[in-house]
């Protein structure tokens, strides 16, 4: 059986119907550009996934990326992807032309990489992590840094990585140890290891330019005494040659439970110390600076969740189709019926429905997050680029946490659909399953994204941004209530808002009290509840497009009969039912979990910790 990726239709119907980018064109920064423009950009990158990345998919599992006599080797069909990945200049879709960008809209960014994710989650870490650290010294470089760098680490020609984590600071990131000292022509010496580093060296590049956390010898301990610095792996002349070796070294590749073709090294700097590099924006400057970095990685590592489930539901649903398996349950008793494919049965297409409600859902949201960027970008009040971006940065928790560990959801469930095989190399998604589960994980796990929503993102401007983003919910339910059909559906979601509204009031106050402990204790239950009440949202205003499309689709027919003989109709109706079958089936069990949240049980953090056993 082929490998397949996302539902071409639905990317189509999410951005063209349901966020109608083409508004975007309207703007002075994409008046070039049209939705002829968009499509063609996305077929192309649909291309590129199908035909050559997907080659890759097994292969690279199976090899695995290797460090050899101190060279990092990727799998070799990782080659001619990277060049052919490269040459499409795939890895600046969203980046301004000024700095060798394809100048599109950042939503249009997020739909290739889901693609691209999709085809091989493992190749598409290269790309992200090269993209994420040419961006900050875009930002933050100094001219000469830009000059040296930039074209270089965007064009893909040298690569690019995140250097944060150590043996002793994970997640607690201000205990690094890694030492900086300054020398007399105003470079710094660099030594001290790093841990985890995805893409940390590899022979796809010529060089690879690391961002690295360290702490200027004399300064503070903490992270409000950490600076970042640019650090070559192959040194870098001031006329843009290559030098020597820089003293940066893989000393091992960490063995995973997925993701084996991306090269998650451990780095050593300065062992002979002999590494140097250059600071990075201002001194001390080191966390906010690559924050920055950080929150696109997120957004990205969302939409690396979206694209495992998607993955793993095409694969699922065509396996469905096509594995025969028992008699249907209405001809149960009859020795004499034939197998039926198991998509007839009722609860396999119980688990297909809810995997499509996932996807469909997360692909919405992922997206949505993606235009708020865009409309920040070219929104003409300050007013308006500030409640944009406020979405945004409101969102990048949910989209990071919930969207992969709806992910690992589905990529489970697709195991589950293809019964003993899926738990087989045989079938795809069991290594779909391993590869995402590290989305769950890195740049900063899930419940870290559950405490930065309470602690950080829930009170922006005095929760201010929280009530725009509940607004924006209260518009769709107010269209959909002029609907008859959707107005049911309408008010459960505006129920589920409301609650969800009662819920940050009360975990929000208890974060600020003596039962602070608690509060974040539950931290995790709310983001969980917001990602449902979003999806649910999400659902509705997919059926208010949807319907009145179905309408005309169906041309004056009975839908029924419209349905069995045009896709576009039965696309329409499939929208309407998943919508259907997500608020009423799954969205109570947020209402439920929010009255848990509120509740405020403190057992977790009131347990000794001798009781949870030897």
């Amino acid at each position: 059986m082929a490998l397949t990726l996302a539902d071409r239709r639905d990317q189509q119907f999410v951005l063209n119907e349901q966020l109608k980018i083409g508004e975007l064109c309207e703007a002075e920064l994409y008046c070039d550009l049209n939705t002829k423009t968009f499509d063609l950009l996305l077929n192309e990158a649909r291309n590129l996934a199908v035909k050559e990345l997907l080659a890759t998919f097994k292969e690279s599992d199976q090899i695995g990326a290797v460090l050899e006599n101190g060279a990092v080797k990727v799998p070799p069909s990782f080659h001619r992807a990277y060049k052919l990945f490269c040459e499409g200049e795939w890895l600046t879709v969203s980046d301004d032309t000024e700095v060798g960008g394809q100048g599109m809209p950042c939503v249009l960014g997020a739909a290739t990489l889901e693609l691209f994710a999709g085809a091989n989650l493992a190749f598409s870490i290269y790309a992200m992590l090269g993209h994420g650290a040419g961006k900050l010294y875009e930002i933050f470089g100094t001219p000469e840094q830009k000059k040296l760098f930039l074209p270089n680490v965007y064009s893909g020609k040298w690569g690019g990585t995140m250097c944060l984590t150590e043996p002793s600071a994970g997640s607690d990131v201000g205990a690094l140890t890694t030492t900086a000292v300054k020398n007399a022509d105003g470079t710094y010496s660099i030594s001290g290891t790093k841990i985890f580093i995805s893409a940390g060296d590899h022979d796809m590049v010529e060089n690879i330019i690391h961002p690295v956390l360290a702490r200027i010898e004399g300064d503070a301990p903490g992270t409000g005494g950490i600076s970042i610095f640019i650090v070559p792996k192959i040194w870098v002349n001031e006329d843009g040659s290559l030098g020597g070796h820089n003293d940066v070294e893989c000393v091992r590749i960490e063995e995973k439970m997925g993701i084996h073709g991306s090269a998650t090294c451990v780095l050593s700097f300065g062992a002979k110390g002999k590494c140097r590099g250059f600071l990075l924006g201002q001194e001390r400057q080191g966390m906010k600076i690559m924050f920055h970095m950080m929150n696109e990685e997120r957004l990205n590592v969302g939409v690396q969740g979206l694209a495992g489930a998607s993955a793993a539901y095409a694969n699922a649903v065509n396996y469905a189709r096509e594995r025969l398996q028992s008699r249907n349950i209405l001809q149960s008793r009859d020795p004499a019926a034939p197998q039926v494919p198991i998509i007839e049965h009722p609860d396999v297409r119980r688990m297909l429905l809810q995997m499509k409600a996932y996807v469909d859902g997360l692909r919405s949201l992922n997206y949505y997050v993606g235009l708020c960027m865009d409309r920040a970008r070219i929104s003409r009040s300050d007013e308006d680029k500030v409640k944009y971006q406020g979405l945004v940065d409101l969102m990048t928790p949910i989209c990071k946490a919930y969207s992969t560990d709806k992910g690992c959801f589905v990529a489970q469930e697709a195991i589950q659909i293809y019964g003993g095989y899926g738990y087989t190399q045989e079938y795809p998604v069991e290594q779909i399953y391993r590869d995402t589960k590290i989305t769950t994980i890195y740049e900063g796990t899930n419940g870290i994204q559950a405490m930065d929503l309470l602690g950080r993102k829930l009170g922006m401007k005095n929760g201010q941004v929280f009530v725009d983003f509940l607004g924006q919910i209260n518009q769709t339910v107010m269209e959909a209530k002029k609907i008859e059909s959707l107005a049911e559906m309408a008010a459960k979601v505006e129920e589920a808002a409301n609650k969800l509204g009662r819920t940050a009031m009360v975990l929000g106050k208890a974060a600020r009290s003596e039962k602070v402990l608690a509060a974040f204790a539950n931290a995790y239950g709310f983001m969980e509840s917001m990602g449902d009440v979003i999806l649910g949202w999400m659902h509705l205003w997919r059926a208010v497009v949807a319907l009145p499309a179905l309408e005309k689709a169906a041309k004056g027919r009975d839908i029924a009969q419209a349905v069995a003989s045009s896709k576009d109709a039965a696309f329409y109706d499939g929208q309407i039912k998943t919508a259907r079958f997500f608020i009423n089936t799954l969205l109570p069990l947020a209402l439920g979990r929010m009255d848990a949240v509120m509740a405020l049980e403190g057992a977790a953090v009131d347990i000794a910790d001798s009781s949870f056993g030897s």
